[in-house]
């Protein structure tokens, strides 16, 4: 049996072996934070689809994709219990702390999960039922087993996960997967990287104590900052490409661009800013507002195409 294998047994047989978890400790192990910025752009790709979905369709799809989430939160939380009680932000969890077993995690997870895409494939349609499968997949056997403890590109890659909800709910009412919803995966997925390796900047601390290979742990701060200015570039035209494939408005664009000038400014403060307290700070702010950002992308998004408020894209000279 190899060192990690030794070790992870090890930590496993230290927690307590009956569970004593609450029904608030089940819900810590679905990642709530994180369900509902997916359960959002789930619910935003599925209102711009084209054509028309039964709204309990609609509702049970969208139930299935926060509980697909879920599902993957807890099996990540089951794989890295290990490592969460090695880093401050995570040793409080549910596993790490002792209040939910490494066994009964799995098997919630596990359960969670089949239940999800079982459901949305009888209930919705196997082409949705389909992704929603391949993005738990994904999420636990690429990024948690594959990618995350093994290269520094872990979130790159990885975060294509986190970028599948809007495909899903767009496939929910199409039964297709579009142009237009890759774009909207290829928004989240550029997204990810400087939002993440801000978050890394100011717990590169954890990372490293944990031996999670984040950026900033093998490559350093300084490059950390230079790949969220080369990212944030380009992250600012993918937001623009529904515009320009004239899916979307000039309210949509005229938000995005702003909201766009405003990140890249953050951004080059951080690629500025040396290491230091100062670079904490500056990370934190770009951090919070990548959060805020994306939801108000697609908000904006949602208003214009959901609503049916939009304004001809070829008012900004944007419209092919």
């Amino acid at each position: 049996m190899s060192n990690s294998a030794l070790s992870e047994t090890s930590f496993a047989s230290s927690l307590p072996q009956g569970g004593r978890g609450t029904a608030r400790d089940y819900l810590e192990l679905l990642k709530p934070r994180v369900m509902s910025l997916v359960l959002f752009t789930a619910l935003v790709g599925l209102a711009v689809a084209p054509g028309h979905i039964n709204p309990v369709i609609a509702f049970a799809a969208l139930l299935c994709i926060a509980v697909g989430a879920g599902a993957a939160g807890a099996l990540n939380m089951w794989y890295d219990a290990d490592i969460d009680a090695k880093m401050s932000r995570t040793l409080s969890r549910p596993i790490p702390s002792g209040r939910i077993t490494p066994g009964e995690a799995l098997g919630f997870g596990s359960t969670l999960a089949a239940g999800s895409v079982l459901t949305m494939g009888v209930l919705v349609n196997w082409q949705s039922a389909a992704l929603l499968a391949f993005t738990i997949f994904f999420y636990i056997f690429i990024y948690t087993m594959g990618l995350k403890r093994r290269t520094q590109q872990n979130i790159v890659i990885g975060g294509a996960a986190g970028a599948f909800p809007p495909m899903i709910g767009w496939a929910a009412v199409t039964g297709t997967v579009s142009i237009e919803s890759i774009v909207l995966f290829l928004i989240i997925f550029m997204w990810t990287p400087p939002h993440f390796w801000a978050l890394a900047l100011y717990r590169s601390g954890d990372y490293e104590k944990a031996g999670v290979p984040m950026m900033p742990v093998v490559s350093g701060e300084r490059e950390t900052r230079r790949q969220i200015v080369l990212y944030s570039l380009l992250l600012v035209p993918v937001t623009l490409l529904p515009g320009f494939l004239d899916f979307a408005g000039a309210l949509y664009t005229g938000s995005a661009a702003l909201l766009g000038l405003v990140f890249l400014v953050l951004a080059f403060r951080l690629g500025l800013t040396p290491e230091g307290p100062s670079q904490e700070r500056v990370a934190k702010h770009l951090f919070a507002y990548s959060i805020l950002y994306l939801f108000l992308i697609f908000t904006m998004l949602w208003v214009e195409q959901g609503f049916g408020v939009a304004l001809p894209a070829g008012m900004f000279g944007l419209a092919g």
